[in-house]
Protein backbone atom coordinates (compact mmCIF):
# COMPACT_ATOMS: atom_id res chain seq x y z
CA UNK A 1 0.00 0.00 0.00
CA UNK A 2 2.71 2.33 -0.84
CA UNK A 3 0.85 5.40 -2.29
CA UNK A 4 3.39 6.95 -5.11
CA UNK A 5 3.92 10.60 -5.92
CA UNK A 6 0.69 11.43 -8.67
CA UNK A 7 -2.06 9.44 -6.99
CA UNK A 8 -3.11 12.69 -4.19
CA UNK A 9 -2.69 15.93 -5.22
CA UNK A 10 -0.68 18.68 -3.52
CA UNK A 11 -2.31 20.15 -1.36
CA UNK A 12 -3.87 17.01 0.44
CA UNK A 13 -0.45 15.06 0.30
CA UNK A 14 0.89 18.27 2.50
CA UNK A 15 -2.05 18.21 5.25
CA UNK A 16 -1.38 14.63 5.44
CA UNK A 17 2.12 15.41 5.96
CA UNK A 18 1.24 17.60 8.90
CA UNK A 19 -0.92 14.93 10.23
CA UNK A 20 2.16 12.56 10.09
CA UNK A 21 4.17 15.34 11.54
CA UNK A 22 2.18 15.72 14.21
CA UNK A 23 1.54 12.04 14.87
CA UNK A 24 5.74 11.51 14.96
CA UNK A 25 6.08 14.33 17.64
CA UNK A 26 3.25 12.87 19.74
CA UNK A 27 5.01 9.73 19.24
CA UNK A 28 8.36 10.30 20.05
CA UNK A 29 6.93 11.76 23.77
CA UNK A 30 4.93 8.65 24.18
CA UNK A 31 7.73 6.21 23.50
CA UNK A 32 9.84 7.24 26.07
CA UNK A 33 7.51 5.82 28.49
CA UNK A 34 7.05 2.53 26.77
CA UNK A 35 11.20 2.25 25.83
CA UNK A 36 13.48 1.10 28.94
CA UNK A 37 17.63 -0.32 28.58
CA UNK A 38 15.65 -3.70 27.34
CA UNK A 39 13.61 -2.90 24.96
CA UNK A 40 14.97 0.28 22.97
CA UNK A 41 17.38 -1.62 21.11
CA UNK A 42 14.74 -4.26 20.23
CA UNK A 43 12.63 -1.37 19.22
CA UNK A 44 15.18 -0.67 16.31
CA UNK A 45 15.08 -4.15 15.04
CA UNK A 46 11.44 -4.54 15.11
CA UNK A 47 11.58 -1.77 12.42
CA UNK A 48 14.30 -4.04 10.35
CA UNK A 49 12.41 -6.94 10.79
CA UNK A 50 9.08 -5.21 9.42
CA UNK A 51 11.49 -3.72 6.10
CA UNK A 52 12.57 -7.57 6.33
CA UNK A 53 9.27 -9.40 5.88
CA UNK A 54 7.73 -6.62 3.79
CA UNK A 55 9.82 -7.74 1.00
CA UNK A 56 8.11 -10.86 0.38
CA UNK A 57 4.64 -10.31 -1.23
CA UNK A 58 2.61 -12.94 -1.17
CA UNK A 59 -0.44 -14.01 -3.28
CA UNK A 60 -3.47 -13.21 -2.31
CA UNK A 61 -5.51 -13.82 -5.95
CA UNK A 62 -5.44 -14.20 -9.16
CA UNK A 63 -2.44 -11.71 -10.10
CA UNK A 64 -2.41 -9.80 -7.27
CA UNK A 65 -0.19 -9.51 -4.55
CA UNK A 66 0.04 -8.62 -0.58
CA UNK A 67 2.51 -7.82 2.00
CA UNK A 68 2.96 -6.99 5.49
CA UNK A 69 2.07 -3.37 6.65
CA UNK A 70 3.58 -3.98 10.68
CA UNK A 71 2.09 -1.61 12.47
CA UNK A 72 -0.23 -4.31 14.23
CA UNK A 73 3.26 -6.40 14.79
CA UNK A 74 4.83 -3.38 15.74
CA UNK A 75 2.09 -1.68 18.20
CA UNK A 76 1.94 -5.43 20.16
CA UNK A 77 5.68 -5.81 20.38
CA UNK A 78 6.78 -2.30 21.41
CA UNK A 79 3.80 -0.47 22.22
CA UNK A 80 1.37 2.24 20.03
CA UNK A 81 3.78 5.32 20.40
CA UNK A 82 6.92 3.77 19.39
CA UNK A 83 5.13 1.55 16.35
CA UNK A 84 4.20 4.52 14.95
CA UNK A 85 7.90 5.58 14.76
CA UNK A 86 8.99 2.30 13.56
CA UNK A 87 6.57 2.23 10.81
CA UNK A 88 7.69 5.92 9.98
CA UNK A 89 11.85 4.22 10.07
CA UNK A 90 10.57 2.15 7.69
CA UNK A 91 9.18 4.04 5.44
CA UNK A 92 11.62 6.58 5.32
CA UNK A 93 13.90 4.13 4.71
CA UNK A 94 12.13 2.46 1.68
CA UNK A 95 11.41 5.95 -0.11
CA UNK A 96 15.10 7.32 0.07
CA UNK A 97 16.78 4.35 -0.56
CA UNK A 98 14.64 2.08 -2.31
CA UNK A 99 11.91 4.57 -4.04
CA UNK A 100 9.43 2.63 -2.87
CA UNK A 101 6.57 4.91 -1.55
CA UNK A 102 6.46 8.59 -3.30
CA UNK A 103 8.63 11.46 -1.12
CA UNK A 104 5.78 13.75 -1.73
CA UNK A 105 3.30 11.31 -0.76
CA UNK A 106 5.44 10.54 2.55
CA UNK A 107 2.58 11.61 4.97
CA UNK A 108 0.10 10.20 3.31
CA UNK A 109 2.29 6.81 3.55
CA UNK A 110 3.13 7.40 7.29
CA UNK A 111 -0.95 8.42 8.18
CA UNK A 112 -2.59 5.13 6.14
CA UNK A 113 0.40 2.77 7.09
CA UNK A 114 1.50 3.57 10.19
CA UNK A 115 -0.64 6.12 12.33
CA UNK A 116 -4.10 4.12 11.01
CA UNK A 117 -3.34 0.13 11.14
CA UNK A 118 -1.30 0.91 14.95
CA UNK A 119 -4.14 3.27 16.39
CA UNK A 120 -7.02 0.85 15.03
CA UNK A 121 -4.88 -2.56 15.85
CA UNK A 122 -3.98 -1.67 19.55
CA UNK A 123 -7.01 -0.69 20.36
CA UNK A 124 -8.95 -3.80 19.08
CA UNK A 125 -5.99 -5.87 20.48
CA UNK A 126 -6.38 -4.07 24.22
CA UNK A 127 -10.06 -4.50 24.47
CA UNK A 128 -10.00 -7.79 23.22
CA UNK A 129 -7.05 -8.70 25.42
CA UNK A 130 -9.40 -7.19 28.51
CA UNK A 131 -12.56 -9.88 28.02
CA UNK A 132 -10.43 -12.82 26.47
CA UNK A 133 -8.91 -15.37 29.60
CA UNK A 134 -5.60 -13.87 30.04
CA UNK A 135 -2.86 -15.91 28.32
CA UNK A 136 -0.80 -16.76 25.49
CA UNK A 137 -3.18 -18.58 23.47
CA UNK A 138 -5.61 -15.45 23.68
CA UNK A 139 -3.10 -12.92 23.25
CA UNK A 140 -1.92 -14.13 20.16
CA UNK A 141 -5.59 -14.89 19.05
CA UNK A 142 -6.05 -10.90 19.68
CA UNK A 143 -3.04 -9.97 17.63
CA UNK A 144 -4.66 -12.22 14.62
CA UNK A 145 -8.18 -10.50 14.92
CA UNK A 146 -6.16 -7.30 15.37
CA UNK A 147 -3.63 -7.37 12.33
CA UNK A 148 -6.54 -8.52 10.27
CA UNK A 149 -8.76 -5.47 10.79
CA UNK A 150 -6.32 -3.26 10.47
CA UNK A 151 -5.13 -3.80 6.91
CA UNK A 152 -8.68 -3.22 5.57
CA UNK A 153 -8.92 -0.56 7.63
CA UNK A 154 -5.81 1.25 5.95
CA UNK A 155 -7.69 0.90 2.69
CA UNK A 156 -10.25 2.58 4.02
CA UNK A 157 -8.57 5.42 4.76
CA UNK A 158 -6.87 5.20 1.73
CA UNK A 159 -9.56 5.85 -0.31
CA UNK A 160 -11.06 8.88 2.34
CA UNK A 161 -7.75 10.57 1.14
CA UNK A 162 -8.11 9.68 -2.18
CA UNK A 163 -11.83 10.99 -2.19
CA UNK A 164 -10.55 14.34 -1.09
CA UNK A 165 -7.38 14.55 -3.27
CA UNK A 166 -7.30 12.50 -5.94
CA UNK A 167 -6.27 13.35 -8.92
CA UNK A 168 -8.24 11.07 -11.40
CA UNK A 169 -11.72 11.11 -11.28
CA UNK A 170 -12.58 7.33 -10.50
CA UNK A 171 -16.01 6.70 -8.75
CA UNK A 172 -15.39 6.00 -5.36
CA UNK A 173 -17.83 3.62 -4.30
CA UNK A 174 -15.71 1.43 -7.03
CA UNK A 175 -12.26 2.64 -5.46
CA UNK A 176 -14.12 1.32 -1.86
CA UNK A 177 -15.07 -1.91 -3.02
CA UNK A 178 -12.43 -2.85 -4.89
CA UNK A 179 -9.43 -1.85 -2.24
CA UNK A 180 -11.60 -3.30 1.04
CA UNK A 181 -12.17 -5.98 -0.73
CA UNK A 182 -8.45 -7.14 -2.24
CA UNK A 183 -7.12 -5.64 1.51
CA UNK A 184 -9.43 -8.39 3.02
CA UNK A 185 -7.95 -10.76 1.79
CA UNK A 186 -4.07 -9.33 2.64
CA UNK A 187 -5.43 -9.08 5.84
CA UNK A 188 -5.41 -12.93 6.50
CA UNK A 189 -1.51 -13.35 5.54
CA UNK A 190 -0.95 -10.21 7.91
CA UNK A 191 -2.63 -11.46 10.55
CA UNK A 192 -0.92 -14.54 10.10
CA UNK A 193 2.73 -13.49 10.33
CA UNK A 194 1.55 -11.12 13.40
CA UNK A 195 0.25 -14.00 15.12
CA UNK A 196 3.29 -15.89 14.69
CA UNK A 197 5.76 -13.65 15.48
CA UNK A 198 3.96 -12.32 18.47
CA UNK A 199 3.60 -16.44 19.70
CA UNK A 200 6.94 -16.46 19.24
CA UNK A 201 8.19 -14.16 20.70
CA UNK A 202 5.74 -14.71 23.73
CA UNK A 203 6.84 -18.41 24.03
CA UNK A 204 10.36 -17.37 24.83
CA UNK A 205 10.48 -14.01 26.20
CA UNK A 206 6.93 -13.03 27.02
CA UNK A 207 8.51 -9.46 29.18
CA UNK A 208 9.71 -8.45 26.02
CA UNK A 209 6.21 -7.77 24.75
CA UNK A 210 4.52 -4.70 25.19
CA UNK A 211 1.19 -5.83 24.80
CA UNK A 212 1.81 -9.18 27.07
CA UNK A 213 3.30 -7.18 30.07
CA UNK A 214 1.93 -8.56 33.44
CA UNK A 215 0.99 -11.71 30.99
CA UNK A 216 2.34 -15.10 33.48
CA UNK A 217 0.47 -18.30 33.22
CA UNK A 218 -0.12 -19.30 37.15
CA UNK A 219 1.96 -22.76 37.96
CA UNK A 220 -0.73 -25.35 38.28
CA UNK A 221 -0.03 -28.05 40.87
CA UNK A 222 -2.26 -31.54 40.92
CA UNK A 223 -4.24 -31.99 44.45
CA UNK A 224 -6.94 -34.92 44.88
CA UNK A 225 -6.97 -35.39 40.94
CA UNK A 226 -7.43 -31.53 40.37
CA UNK A 227 -5.09 -29.15 39.06
CA UNK A 228 -5.25 -25.61 41.25
CA UNK A 229 -2.87 -22.66 41.64
CA UNK A 230 0.21 -22.89 43.25
CA UNK A 231 1.16 -20.21 45.81
CA UNK A 232 2.17 -16.80 44.64
CA UNK A 233 5.90 -16.76 45.40
CA UNK A 234 7.22 -14.12 47.56
CA UNK A 235 7.31 -10.42 46.50
CA UNK A 236 11.13 -10.49 47.09
CA UNK A 237 11.61 -13.08 44.84
CA UNK A 238 13.47 -11.43 42.04
CA UNK A 239 12.15 -12.27 38.59
CA UNK A 240 14.66 -14.34 36.44
CA UNK A 241 13.55 -13.85 33.04
CA UNK A 242 13.56 -10.06 33.80
CA UNK A 243 17.24 -10.39 34.48
CA UNK A 244 18.13 -12.19 31.79
CA UNK A 245 19.80 -10.17 28.13
CA UNK A 246 18.39 -9.46 25.41
CA UNK A 247 21.31 -10.70 23.14
CA UNK A 248 20.04 -13.48 22.47
CA UNK A 249 16.78 -12.29 21.03
CA UNK A 250 18.66 -9.37 19.73
CA UNK A 251 20.74 -11.48 17.64
CA UNK A 252 18.12 -14.38 16.88
CA UNK A 253 15.86 -11.44 15.08
CA UNK A 254 18.60 -10.10 12.98
CA UNK A 255 19.84 -13.10 11.47
CA UNK A 256 15.87 -13.85 10.47
CA UNK A 257 15.84 -10.21 9.25
CA UNK A 258 18.36 -10.49 7.32
CA UNK A 259 17.92 -14.25 5.91
CA UNK A 260 14.42 -12.94 4.88
CA UNK A 261 15.61 -10.05 3.14
CA UNK A 262 18.40 -11.32 2.06
CA UNK A 263 17.71 -15.03 0.59
CA UNK A 264 14.06 -15.44 0.64
CA UNK A 265 12.58 -12.41 -0.57
CA UNK A 266 13.99 -13.47 -3.93
CA UNK A 267 10.80 -16.00 -3.87
CA UNK A 268 8.23 -13.12 -2.90
CA UNK A 269 5.33 -13.14 -5.59
CA UNK A 270 6.41 -10.48 -8.81
CA UNK A 271 2.51 -9.29 -9.48
CA UNK A 272 1.07 -5.97 -8.27
CA UNK A 273 0.17 -5.67 -4.75
CA UNK A 274 -3.26 -4.64 -3.82
CA UNK A 275 -2.82 -0.72 -4.46
CA UNK A 276 -0.96 -1.16 -7.89
CA UNK A 277 -3.48 -3.58 -8.53
CA UNK A 278 -6.60 -1.75 -8.30
CA UNK A 279 -4.76 1.34 -9.46
CA UNK A 280 -4.07 -0.10 -12.55
CA UNK A 281 -7.62 -1.84 -12.96
CA UNK A 282 -9.77 1.75 -11.72
CA UNK A 283 -7.74 4.36 -13.43
CA UNK A 284 -5.99 5.87 -10.45
CA UNK A 285 -2.46 5.67 -11.40
CA UNK A 286 -3.04 7.86 -14.94
CA UNK A 287 -1.19 10.61 -13.15
CA UNK A 288 1.09 8.83 -11.35
CA UNK A 289 5.18 10.59 -11.35
CA UNK A 290 8.00 9.51 -11.19
CA UNK A 291 10.00 8.59 -8.32
CA UNK A 292 12.11 11.40 -7.24
CA UNK A 293 14.83 9.00 -6.08
CA UNK A 294 14.87 6.60 -8.97
CA UNK A 295 18.27 7.19 -9.85
CA UNK A 296 19.23 5.57 -6.44
CA UNK A 297 21.58 2.98 -6.53
CA UNK A 298 18.92 0.77 -4.59
CA UNK A 299 15.77 1.67 -6.36
CA UNK A 300 13.62 -0.67 -6.72
CA UNK A 301 15.45 -3.55 -4.37
CA UNK A 302 18.14 -3.96 -6.36
CA UNK A 303 21.75 -2.94 -6.54
CA UNK A 304 22.40 -0.84 -9.15
CA UNK A 305 25.74 -2.36 -11.68
CA UNK A 306 24.66 -6.10 -9.81
CA UNK A 307 23.80 -8.24 -13.19
CA UNK A 308 22.54 -11.31 -11.68
CA UNK A 309 19.03 -10.66 -9.79
CA UNK A 310 19.62 -13.16 -7.03
CA UNK A 311 22.68 -11.31 -5.53
CA UNK A 312 21.21 -7.83 -6.70
CA UNK A 313 18.30 -8.20 -4.78
CA UNK A 314 19.84 -10.13 -1.83
CA UNK A 315 22.50 -7.38 -1.33
CA UNK A 316 19.76 -5.09 -1.33
CA UNK A 317 17.78 -6.83 1.13
CA UNK A 318 20.88 -6.88 3.71
CA UNK A 319 21.54 -3.13 3.58
CA UNK A 320 18.23 -2.30 3.69
CA UNK A 321 18.35 -4.24 6.66
CA UNK A 322 21.99 -2.69 8.14
CA UNK A 323 20.65 0.63 7.67
CA UNK A 324 17.17 0.49 9.51
CA UNK A 325 18.22 -1.62 12.07
CA UNK A 326 21.06 1.35 12.56
CA UNK A 327 18.92 4.33 11.70
CA UNK A 328 16.02 2.97 14.38
CA UNK A 329 18.48 1.98 16.82
CA UNK A 330 19.65 5.39 16.89
CA UNK A 331 16.38 7.27 16.93
CA UNK A 332 15.13 4.63 19.44
CA UNK A 333 18.20 4.85 21.53
CA UNK A 334 17.77 8.87 21.37
CA UNK A 335 14.58 8.80 22.69
CA UNK A 336 15.21 6.34 25.73
CA UNK A 337 17.96 8.95 26.81
CA UNK A 338 15.53 11.68 27.34
CA UNK A 339 13.27 9.50 29.51
CA UNK A 340 12.31 11.12 32.69
CA UNK A 341 14.14 9.55 35.29
CA UNK A 342 11.25 7.93 37.69
CA UNK A 343 10.84 7.24 41.09
CA UNK A 344 10.31 3.45 42.68
CA UNK A 345 6.90 4.48 43.21
CA UNK A 346 6.27 5.41 39.56
CA UNK A 347 7.74 2.47 37.87
CA UNK A 348 6.13 -0.52 40.56
CA UNK A 349 2.62 1.64 39.38
CA UNK A 350 3.51 1.87 36.01
CA UNK A 351 4.16 -2.06 35.60
CA UNK A 352 0.84 -2.34 37.42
Amino acid sequence: MHVPDGFINAPVSAVAGVVAAGAVAVSLRGARRELDERTAPLAGLVAAFIFAVQMLNFPVAAGTSGHLLGGALAAILVGPFTGVLCIAVVLLMQGILFADGGLTALGVNITVMGVVTVVVAYALFRGLVRVLPRGRRSTTAAAFVAALVSVPAAAVAFTLIYAVGGTTDVPIGKVLTAMVGVHVLIGIGEAAITALTVGAVIAVRPDLVHGARGLAAPLKLRVGGELVDAPAAPAATPAPVAARSTRTVWATGLVAALVLAGFVSFYASANPDGLEKVAADKGIDEKVQEHGAADSPLADYGVKDVGNARVSGGLAGVIGVGVTVAVGSGVFWAVRKRRTPQTPAARTAESV
